[in-house]
């Protein structure tokens, strides 16, 4: 079969067998685009056309090939990570459909990822940052209330942007949340969350255009941007972009920040891993322990700058 159809053939069975999110597709895509792009133009893969290409030719010389050419390049590990991941699924699917007979990936050992410890902010950093937006506006209100439930649930991004009217119950507290993999999870939310977010919906600008904003155009949808529609996870990045400026504080934070530092002080405060494995979506629980190693350095740092005994710079009493 031909490169390009199986490829197609394979985002078909993600879309539609799988049920896997567009997000999810449209990454297998590019990564498989990516190494189609390599391919034509490899010395170790001549075709008379490119788009004839069959999966069959493909074999570990020109897997091994196209990862050191990543290499070379200078490609961040995760990406080429993530590209020979996309590789793996594309051909284990082949060979399970029995259209390769081999699976040139089983001969290629994955290069191992440095495990980095996720940055986290304290309490005080979090409220610092949150004073930031000017809830006088109806848009300073919106951002206001979107960091209060990354803050109070650990949402991912993408999560919170799909968020629709009826995903949340402000009776009990609740919110319905669609993951990773389309798994749907049920969250508790704060108080004061649910409060931000019942006025958020019934805030009084919501149906009228204003001087920087257009009327609701999307009924179901929680969050809004300017013009009326479903906000973006790149426009909630660029508002965290511009309130980390004028909060003054160092180093990058993201949403992701938050999901981190509430996963953080979940566990300072005792909550059990498997609990919080279940609040952030991990599929495995080996994802949420790399917090014990965050919560371990935090309870260092407290005991060293608490302690009267603690030693100084210079290692003395």
């Amino acid at each position: 079969m031909k490169y390009i159809d199986a490829a197609s053939q394979f985002l078909h069975y993600l879309r539609n067998v799988k049920n896997a999110s567009e997000h999810t597709v449209r990454n297998y895509g590019m990564d498989l685009e990516a190494f189609k792009n390599y391919f034509e133009n490899s010395p170790l893969l001549t075709p008379t056309t490119p788009k004839e290409v069959s999966v069959a030719q493909v074999d570990k010389r020109l897997v091994r090939s196209y990862l050191a050419d990543l290499s070379a390049k200078s490609n961040a590990k995760r990406t080429l990570l993530r590209r020979l991941s996309s590789l793996r699924s594309f051909f284990k699917y082949l060979s399970k459909e029995k259209i390769v007979s081999h699976n040139p990936l089983d001969e290629i050992d994955s290069p191992k990822l440095d495990k980095t410890i996720p940055t986290f902010m304290t309490y005080d950093q979090v409220m610092h940052l949150f004073d930031q937006p000017d809830t006088s506006t109806y848009l300073g209100f919106r951002d206001r209330c979107i960091m209060e439930l990354f803050y109070s649930s650990g949402l991912r991004i993408s999560e919170l942007v799909a968020l629709s009217r009826s995903d949340f119950d402000a009776k009990n507290l609740k919110l319905k949340v669609m993951g990773k993999g389309k798994k749907q999870r049920v969250v508790p939310i704060t108080k004061t969350a649910a409060d931000w977010l019942s006025r958020y919906l019934d805030h009084h600008e919501r149906h009228h255009d204003g001087d920087e904003h257009f009327a609701q155009e999307d009924p179901d949808a929680i969050f809004l941007n300017k013009w009326g529609k479903r906000i973006t996870t790149r426009s909630v990045d660029r508002k965290f972009e511009e309130y980390l400026m004028m909060s003054g504080l160092a180093g990058k934070i993201t949403p992701h920040t938050i999901r981190h530092t509430i996963a953080t002080h979940w566990l300072e405060k005792g909550m059990d891993l498997k609990t919080i494995q279940v609040l952030l979506g991990h599929s495995s629980l080996a994802t949420t322990t790399i917090y014990t190693q965050v919560s371990s350095r935090l309870k260092r740092e407290v005991y060293d700058k608490a302690h009267p005994r603690a030693l100084d710079d210079e290692g003395q009493v």
